[in-house]
């Protein structure tokens, strides 16, 4: 659709990033609005674009990949967008690609979707989580490399855990975090603690003890990591974090790589204070640390946390929702902690 073909009676969407599995909630969406598809390649094409064909654009959606073809969206990116704009929806829970304070300086609501994805990561974070505790992924690399008819004993791998008489301290009990401590409470771990920046209503702490931090690092034999990505969080887990952990101690990240210091990581696995480790998400996603990836008490997969039809199909129709909600309401469904309590106007500054 080009300008010319625009309805002035309907609101203008510009959707980022292609959908996968929800053409059917977009194509209801698109007969009452003016659906414009970003074709935009590179960032400054986008810039350019912003001024030109989607200079009247008033609500927006974006996938987490499409950042290959926008960039992050930060306070220079923000500063580009038309004085029509009204929300931008995120196609996922973390949002760490996106200035939420940045938009909320021009009055543009950011909605993300934070139940949609619990379920899902939360399968993914168990599978991680009793693989590494298992040696698993050393197994399988035993097996894949042949060992096991010259090594017998499940091909030499080191004897591992089971879940009995283990502590799991879970950092980040929001949705994800009592997502997976429901999950992993029949397998029969001894207790479950936790520590958030602040105690939870004891109604939402599903049996789990509050803990300081220290106390959580120096009792856990497994550190499940469930933080969103902020600057408060980046390189939570460094080096003098990672050495206050109890010696053996597996550690298991779904949430956002940054939150570990790669390097500190590897260190520790390395010398075997870490004993395993399960991850999703690392750094330079999608460039793997091999270093890290490559060894073998690290169960690791290219983030698939929320790699699912089901999930995918949750998260596309969210958003259509979130895009239905501001429109009828002034208002997203969805609108992220940071923006929460600001007085929006219908159009943006």
């Amino acid at each position: 659709m080009t300008g010319q073909e625009l309805d002035s009676s309907k609101p203008i969407v510009l959707r980022v990033g292609t959908i996968f599995y929800a053409q059917e909630a977009w194509e209801q969406l698109s007969k009452n609005v003016n659906l414009l598809i970003c074709d935009s390649q590179t960032r400054e094409e986008f810039f350019e674009d912003l001024k030109g064909k989607y200079s009247q654009v008033q609500y927006i959606s974006r996938t987490y990949p499409s950042i290959a073809q926008t960039g992050r969206w930060d306070e220079e990116l923000i500063s580009h967008l038309p004085k029509s704009v009204i929300s931008v929806s995120h196609t996922g829970a973390g949002y760490d690609q996106v200035d939420a304070h940045a938009l909320r300086a021009r009055s543009i609501q950011l909605s993300h979707l934070p139940k949609y994805v619990d379920n899902s990561t939360a399968d993914t974070h168990v599978f991680l989580l009793l693989g590494a505790l298992r040696n698993f992924n050393a197994g399988h690399h035993a097996l894949y490399d042949g060992l096991w008819a010259t090594h017998h004993k499940s091909g030499g791998v080191p004897v591992a855990h089971d879940p009995e008489g283990k502590v799991v301290g879970i950092v980040g009990l929001g949705g994800i975090g009592r997502n997976i401590l429901k999950k992993l409470q029949p397998f029969g771990f001894k207790k479950f603690i936790y520590h958030n920046r602040k105690r939870l209503p004891e109604g939402e702490e599903d049996g789990a003890e509050y803990v300081s931090f220290d106390e959580l690092l120096a009792t856990a034999d497994i550190i499940s990591i469930n933080v969103p990505l902020s600057e408060h969080t980046r390189d939570m887990f460094d080096d003098e974090v990672l050495s206050k952990a109890k010696p053996g101690v597996v550690i298991v990240n779904t949430a956002r790589g940054p939150v570990i210091n790669e390097e500190a990581f590897i260190k520790h696995l390395k010398s075997g204070h870490i004993r395993s480790a399960g991850i999703d998400v690392m750094t330079g996603e999608p460039y793997a640390n091999m270093d890290l990836v490559k060894l073998p008490n690290v169960l690791a997969l290219p983030h698939m946390g929320t790699h699912s039809y089901e999930t995918i199909k949750k998260m596309e129709e969210g958003v259509v929702r979130n895009i239905i909600s501001a429109i009828e309401t002034g208002h997203v469904v969805n609108l992220v902690p940071e923006q929460q309590g600001h007085e929006f106007s219908k159009g943006c500054k």
